[in-house]
């Protein structure tokens, strides 16, 4: 029964670890600031400076100092992550999103590179397939009577040997 009870104490010991690990990754995630530095790395600044809108630090930049306090208002309100975002793509279009949503036509997106690194990768299989079809065997020399008189009347005649 020692050995059980051993068990159970180390069993217990670890679930009692995660737990405590993932409370504390979960804290960390509600945090204001933390939530305020993901969501202005998933958004885009609309100034047309093509960076995030948590790194747009260009000088003069009219929209992102606007955009940023608009994010925080959206924080502060208890938006969930989704809702903000929901709210930023209907104000500001859809080019608002650093990243497609994976929804509808936008899921296309995703799929699309992968589909066409796979119908390329298909392709030059079939490709290198179709190539090496006829290269696996050596040809059949024939040995035809004229065929050979020919050559050697050639031969004959140029004074060469065949080689180069």
């Amino acid at each position: 029964m020692t050995a059980r009870k051993g068990l159970t104490f180390w069993l217990k010991t670890l679930q009692a670890g995660s737990l405590a690990v993932a409370l504390c990754f979960t804290l960390g995630a509600s945090d204001a600031g933390s939530r305020f530095n993901d969501l202005g790395h998933r958004l885009m600044c609309t100034c047309g400076c093509a960076q995030l809108l948590g790194e747009c630090n260009h000088v003069g930049c009219t929209e992102s100092g606007r955009e940023r306090e608009e994010l925080k208002t959206g924080i502060a309100s208890g938006a969930s992550d989704k809702e903000i975002l929901a709210a930023f793509a209907s104000k500001y279009g859809a080019t608002v999103l650093a990243a497609p949503t994976t929804q509808g036509f936008d899921l296309v997106a995703w799929i699309a590179p992968f589909a066409v690194f796979a119908a390329a990768l298909l392709g030059t299989i079939l490709l290198i397939r179709r190539w090496s079809v006829g290269k696996t065997q050596a040809p059949a020399q024939t040995t035809d009577p004229a065929t050979e008189a020919l050559k050697e009347k050639i031969r004959r005649e140029t004074g060469s040997d065949g080689g180069f």
